[in-house]
């Protein structure tokens, strides 16, 4: 199977009328969140899953910005962006809208992100107008094709979860601590694994905190890399011999730096241009 390449858009795709987003130059990151990630931070600065309610508290980590694998092998993700001019609506309408198609989430990073893609059950609830913009999202899975920093593309199934199917302690998650959350479990497969390199199913928790600041948001973000969300707990699922690469887990803090450097600097934009309506 063939890697997954950036390519042009299809007639169909340019007539579109946000087309515009995917040929805007990509926003650059401010160069102290692209050296955040240029080396590892050490692992005790990280927050561990099972703690991850900490997040809910007011102020900030210790490690807001870096990465790291961890001594069990699983690999540490943080990120810090600040949105001027971004909502907490303008988010819960992001992550509903951009799944119903895949030009809308090529627009988001065009050099990594392809495809996306829901089942029919998840794509009528997205259209189904009695749901709020959270239900549109939380509870439903994506499938995405994209190249998150490593050696080529992969499938990802995204599993959008609520914040109590997510374990957060509810009682902290309240404003203005916390505006709105977008996270869930996902699994990655590669397309094209170079020689040598298996193609298998890296699990990981995704966990997207978003907190009202003047003048915007704040998008937090973490990762954790070998884990999934079971039964609301956290827990390694990688085998005990198995240590989660550096390049991979680096890879995709960068990734993630960029991508969302860019989703804030037209999410304002396109939102009203779309009147903040998800529809096909």
């Amino acid at each position: 199977m063939q890697d997954v390449k950036m390519s042009d858009l299809t007639p169909e795709e340019k007539a579109r009328p946000f087309s515009k987003y995917f040929y805007k130059p990509l926003a650059q990151p401010a160069a102290e969140r692209v050296a955040a990630m240029d080396r590892p931070v050490d692992p005790s600065l990280a927050l561990l899953a099972e703690n991850r309610s900490d997040l809910l508290n007011p102020g900030d980590l210790p490690c807001e910005a870096g990465w790291c694998v961890m001594p069990d092998g699983t690999g540490f993700i943080a990120n810090r962006l600040p949105m001027p001019g971004v909502t907490v609506e303008m988010i819960d309408w992001w992550f509903a809208w951009h799944a119903l198609e895949p030009l809308r989430y090529k627009i988001w990073n065009p050099p990594c992100h392809f495809d996306i893609s829901l089942s029919e059950r998840d794509r009528a609830k997205v259209l189904d107008p009695s749901r709020s913009l959270k239900e549109k999202f939380q509870g439903l899975t994506h499938y995405v094709i994209e190249n998150t920093g490593g050696p080529c593309a992969e499938k990802i199934a995204i599993e959008f979860m609520t914040p109590e199917e997510f374990g957060f302690d509810m009682e902290r998650f309240v404003a203005p601590n916390v505006g709105t959350f977008a996270g869930g479990k996902g699994a990655a497969v590669m397309l094209a694994p170079p020689p040598g390199v298996p193609s298998f199913k890296a699990p990981a928790i995704m966990c997207h905190l978003v907190r009202e600041i003047p003048g915007g948001i704040e998008f937090r973000t973490r990762f954790w890399m070998g884990m999934r969300i079971i039964d609301r707990k956290a827990v390694r699922c990688i085998p005990d011999t198995v240590r989660i690469p550096d390049f991979v887990v680096k890879g995709l803090a960068v990734h993630n730096v960029g991508e969302y450097a860019n989703l804030a600097s037209f999410l304002p934009q396109i939102w009203a241009e779309e009147k903040g309506l998800v529809a096909a």
